[in-house]
């Protein structure tokens, strides 16, 4: 699925606007549950774009480290 900001379309101001770009983007055949995983990868990828803004990241190697620990 494409993400909603692109070149051409620039991400909506309001949460009404985003949804129906999500819906818009979407074949009409697209069931229910489709179209909730759709708004939610959205949202996921705005935060996760939001917190690369404001440098709330970590290395690969420390990303590496942290799943490694889950294991233990």
């Amino acid at each position: 699925m494409m993400s909603m900001a692109t070149a051409t379309h620039p991400t909506p101001s309001t949460g009404k606007e985003q949804v129906k770009q999500v819906l818009d983007n979407l074949p009409d055949d697209s069931s229910f549950e489709e179209i909730v995983h759709e708004l939610a990868f959205e949202r996921m990828i705005e935060r996760g774009l939001a917190d690369s803004d404001a440098g709330r990241t970590i290395s690969d190697d420390e990303m590496k480290r942290r799943i490694e620990s889950w294991a233990r």
